[in-house]
């Protein structure tokens, strides 16, 4: 479709992506439980909209290197190979750890989450949990090179608008991505407090470990090939 191939691992990858517990996720769950559905969605519009952001900048920053040099392009994709291997050592790493605890950034967003909720009791802006939700999602660089790591891999070598294709993959991801975070909040709105088990975070860790190092793997044969 569109150039693109192994939509159904495609598909699994997001899905991982997205039930890893990291800073995306713990916005969306503080926002929900402070302050209820209407604010977790809104978190997660956010979130999607710096998703949007995301690729359109991967997708139009990719195109200008295919038309500039394919050996740029290649070299941007050996990066994401690597950065690939890194993100899954990464989760390898706090798979192991016993209590498999959130990052820096996200145990320092949950503190002012509480603090904020000490000083505010009433009703949330809305427009300001979107607002943050994106700049959440924009300003972390990680993800900018994850889009332009993992996208490309399923994109046709010879697909007759790689431009199209990615952007439909990146379509794909922010739709994905939203109705996961909508159903995440409707699951976790009735609940007076919610946290993953130890089990379950390893478990996301390990599975994305694994999938993160195959599609790494695979890039790099996909390179010797060529």
């Amino acid at each position: 479709m569109l150039g693109t191939h192994s939509l159904a691992l495609f598909a699994t990858t997001v899905f991982v992506v997205n039930a890893t517990p990291g800073v995306d996720m713990l916005f969306t769950l503080t926002q929900t439980l402070r302050h209820g559905v209407a604010s977790g969605i809104a978190a997660a519009l956010g979130i999607v909209a710096g998703c949007v952001v995301h690729t359109l900048v991967a997708a139009f920053g990719l195109a200008a290197l295919l038309e500039t040099s394919a050996a740029l392009f290649a070299i941007v994709k050996w990066a994401g190979a690597a950065y690939l291997v890194w993100l899954a050592i990464g989760m390898l790493r706090t798979g192991a750890s016993a209590a498999a605890p959130m990052d820096a950034p996200a145990a320092r967003l949950a503190g002012e989450g509480a603090a904020a909720a000490a000083v505010r009791a009433t009703s949330p802006d809305l427009a300001r949990v979107f607002r943050q939700g994106l700049l959440t999602n924009v300003l972390n660089p990680k993800i900018a090179v994850f889009f332009l790591a993992l996208l490309p891999q399923f994109i046709d070598a010879g697909a007759p608008d790689k431009l199209a294709a990615f952007l439909f993959l990146g379509g794909w991801f922010v739709v994905q991505g939203l109705l996961f975070l909508i159903a995440f909040v409707l699951l976790v709105a009735p609940l007076r407090r919610w946290r993953a088990s130890a089990a379950l975070r390893r478990g996301l860790n390990f599975a994305g470990a694994a999938l993160f190092a195959g599609l790494a793997a695979r890039l790099a044969l996909v390179e010797r090939a060529g």
